[in-house]
């Protein structure tokens, strides 16, 4: 089909010098097969959410069983066994201090609704002084508009920027800027408007695959919940074991107020988010009056078709058999990372339990817009290998079942675009 019939409007593309985006009919397993007889190792999980593999057959039948028996119900005033089965699962792996689930339909949400959740707690304790947010600079939490204030400004949301509210961003900590962060951020914290610390833990994923260290952002934690700063962990594409930990917070000494979690939370079958927060912040809202109600919904909250798929997903994940290929997947990326260090076409070589990410060296600076993009994608798919970019960022997220062997295909491929890169 070409550009003038296609009826769809793909997203994060400019649909009149774009190439027709390829027709998948099928996928198992690392495996996506085109129409066309190619085939592609889909080693970033589909934009990060699926870690079981493509129509994982537990899943898939989980999701069968229930839409025999029950596939939709209205959320406020009923509820059904998937969604609370799900919420206590979640609760018992979740930190000690998180007990409640608010379910939503994707990350975006998510994140939505733990801003508004923050800012309403301080407005139910008529504490109206504390509005503001703090984020990470470089930071992306979803594209509808509150997620879209809290992420750092960037020509993708320059056209909304003037309805955006006021948000005070913050370098990410490193071992040399930990001390300035940190007085930056407590003179923020001072003047006493701030209601939230907002943060992607231990990864900045669309920010470029942007590591930090778990103690440096200990520190910033801390620093806030001294001044009653609410901390909100968005792990959207961190959670559900991307670290090499369940959450990233798994990593952390202090833990966050709330918790913002989607993408492999159903295995990548259907979409679903979830905001966990803490008692503290639940009995702000747990009052008889009505006015202190949390007036948020969606038409397919708690879908118990998402949440069947996420209870196995959920299974999967914490048998013995997914955590031993997590520790796989986690040393090879090691190995393969001491081999490419000290190649000089590539720049911070960086690694996060199952994420992998470098940098090509190019004349241009490092960015989403590195014109080495328009190489590094097709290159990689006439190789058999699904790689997005990030601009010269290229990394490696995938889905748990890969085996050793579709790995190894994976990081030869990166092998050969360096010496295409170097031959330039």
């Amino acid at each position: 089909m070409n550009a003038a019939t296609n009826p769809i409007w793909h997203p994060f593309t400019q649909m009149k010098t774009a190439t027709p985006p390829i027709p998948i009919e099928r996928a198992k397993g690392c495996t996506l097969y085109a129409q066309d007889g190619k085939t592609y190792i889909d080693a970033i999980s589909s934009w990060w959410v699926n870690i079981h593999g493509h129509s994982n057959d537990f899943i898939a039948a989980e999701i069968a069983r229930q839409a025999s028996t029950l596939e939709h119900v209205i959320f406020a005033g009923f509820t059904h066994a998937p969604a609370m089965t799900l919420a206590e699962r979640l609760i018992r792996i979740l930190p000690d201090n998180f007990s409640k689930i608010f379910f939503s339909d994707d990350g975006s949400t998510s994140v939505e609704v733990a801003i508004k959740i923050a800012l309403q707690f301080w407005h139910n304790q008529h504490i109206a002084h504390k509005t503001k947010i703090i984020a990470f600079e470089n930071a992306y939490h979803g594209d509808t508009f509150g997620a879209m204030s809290v992420g750092m400004p960037s020509v993708f949301t320059a056209p909304f920027q003037k309805h955006f509210f006021k948000v005070d961003f913050i370098p990410t900590p490193t071992s040399e800027n930990i001390g300035d962060v940190k007085r930056m951020m407590t003179a923020l914290i001072e003047t006493g408007t701030v209601a939230a610390f907002l943060f992607e833990p231990l990864v900045q994923g669309a920010g470029g695959m942007l590591m930090h260290r778990a103690d440096h952002l200990d520190e910033l934690i801390a620093l806030a919940q001294q001044h009653e700063v609410l901390c909100i962990a968005d792990e959207v594409m961190t959670g559900f074991g991307r670290t090499g930990k369940i959450f990233a917070i798994d990593h952390l000494k202090n833990k966050p107020d709330l918790i913002c979690l989607s993408k492999g939370i159903t295995g990548g079958f259907l979409p679903m988010g979830v905001t966990a927060c803490s008692e503290k912040i639940y009995q702000a809202f747990h009052s008889s009056e009505v006015e202190k109600t949390f007036f948020h919904g969606h038409s397919y909250t708690a879908n118990p078709l998402a949440c069947a798929a996420a209870n196995a997903s959920l299974t999967l994940l914490l048998s013995d058999q997914c955590q031993q290929q997590i520790k796989n997947i986690e040393r090879s990326h090691a190995q393969f990372l001491e081999k490419i260090r000290d190649n000089k076409f590539v720049t911070n070589v960086r690694q996060t339990g199952t994420i992998l990410a470098l940098e090509l060296t190019t004349n241009e600076q490092s960015s989403y817009f590195n014109s080495t993009r328009h190489t590094i994608y097709p290159f990689c798919l006439n190789e058999g290998v699904l790689l997005r970019p990030l601009g010269n960022v290229v990394y490696i997220m995938p889905p748990y079942c890969i085996t050793p062997e579709e790995l190894k295909k994976v990081y030869s491929v990166i092998l050969k675009l360096i010496e295409k890169i170097a031959e330039k």
